[in-house]
């Protein structure tokens, strides 16, 4: 028995329907439902059950997109498809937005000039311009009364008391009216434009990074990509070739073109295998360019809370000749510390801690190369973690 009474207040008021409305949004966690059918007593699927076997069925959403080898990346078009993938695994961003696809969403909000159903970003640059705001009246407030002090002192006459305002007591203030235009300053274009709006177009799509889009393609089958040149979908032959051929320098002879192929440390590969390590442990990766690090890890996703881990990859050869005669810039090399110092110290200051991710590229000299011409070499690959702490006196003492 419990010695805590249940509170009757979980869930309600704003911020609890909130935060229920977004776990019913984000529910699912893959883009692949199991749906179990709703059975009675004396039902087949229940004799099933009791064999062991399962009677959920899979729904596959089977979504379509693009490959654009100039951003290295496939392109959602097709909206419902965007959000499908964004809502179920957080997978990709869009092109105009800074995480999830609300371009659109953000320019109907602009048009109707209405406070309600802001999406996150609208919110957040509010409240930019509100801490904006009040820096500039907190500091017009005290260079006032500064002034108003020295002249006091130089007439001999106390000072006026002028209130200076606190982040407590502060409120914005509404917004000047804008001036009328006259009808006079009104033409006949003008009038037309006012009267028929433009409708509004679309033009944001999905941008799955690669690892991201072979990781539904491969693991979840679950995403069809189109060959850009062709518009025809590509098997999964061609798209392991593709994406491989994604990082080869630009304007290389076609004879060189299989030696390129034929690596180990291809980009992409050792960027997929620690993608894939973490997505199967059921971590959201998302791209953490932002803090000088490659991934970033969020236990559900970034409408929940902020990431707890920054991860960066350091590829490591199992053997080192395989180094040396390398045409990629992996950066494999040990790392100075004073690197290692700057990144530890920006992701501690956003209170992430810092993973050291190794990924052990398989020596030539071991593995064949032929493997290359399928995603099971992959199972040649092994990553290896490091968590890094840095140490902070006044954070740490207790």
């Amino acid at each position: 028995m419990s010695l805590i009474a249940p509170s009757n207040k979980r869930g309600g008021g704003k911020g609890g329907a909130q935060r229920k409305e977004t776990n019913k949004i984000y529910a699912n966690p893959l883009p692949l439902l199991f749906i179990t059918p709703q059975t009675s007593h004396y039902s087949p699927y229940h004799v099933l059950g009791l064999f062991g076997l399962s009677n959920s069925r899979v729904e596959n959403p089977h979504c379509e997109g693009s490959f654009d080898p100039v951003t290295r990346s496939v392109w959602v078009e097709d909206r419902k498809d965007a959000m499908i993938l964004w809502r179920r695994g957080f997978f990709g961003k869009g092109d105009l937005s800074r995480s999830e696809p609300s371009w659109y969403t953000r320019q109907v909000n602009a048009r109707k000039a209405a406070g309600k159903h802001l999406t996150a970003e609208e919110v957040r640059e509010r409240r930019r311009a509100e801490r904006k705001q009040f820096k500039l009246d907190r500091a017009r407030a005290l260079a006032q009364a500064a002034a108003e002090a020295e002249a006091a002192f130089e007439e001999g006459r106390q000072a006026p008391v002028i209130a200076i305002p606190s982040g407590a007591t502060w409120k914005p203030q509404s917004q000047a009216p804008t001036a009328e235009v006259t009808a006079s300053e009104v033409t006949p274009e003008d009038e037309t434009d006012i009267q028929e709006e433009q409708p509004l177009e679309d033009v944001e799509h999905l941008q799955l990074t690669l690892p991201e889009a072979f990781f539904l393609i491969w693991t979840m089958d679950c995403l069809t990509v189109l060959d850009h040149a062709t518009s025809e979908s590509m098997d999964l032959k061609k798209i392991w070739t593709t994406f491989r051929a994604a990082y080869h320098p630009p304007g290389i002879p076609s004879s060189l073109s299989s030696s390129y192929l034929d690596r180990f440390d291809n980009p992409f590969l050792v960027h997929y295998a620690a993608y894939h390590y973490y997505r199967s442990h059921g971590w959201v990766v998302k791209g953490g360019i932002k803090f000088c690090v490659d991934y970033l890890l969020y236990k559900r996703g970034p409408v929940f809370q902020h990431a707890e881990f920054a991860v960066v990859i350091l590829p490591t050869y199992e053997d080192p000749k395989d180094e040396e005669d390398s045409p990629f810039n992996l950066n494999a090399s040990p790392y100075s510390w004073t690197w290692l110092s700057t990144i530890n110290r920006v992701n501690t200051q956003v209170q992430k801690t810092l993973i050291l991710t190794y990924v052990t590229i398989p020596a030539k000299s071991r593995v064949s190369t032929d493997m290359l011409s399928s995603p099971a070499s992959l199972a040649q690959y092994s990553v290896r973690d490091v968590v890094l702490r840095r140490f902070v006196p006044a954070r740490m003492r207790d």
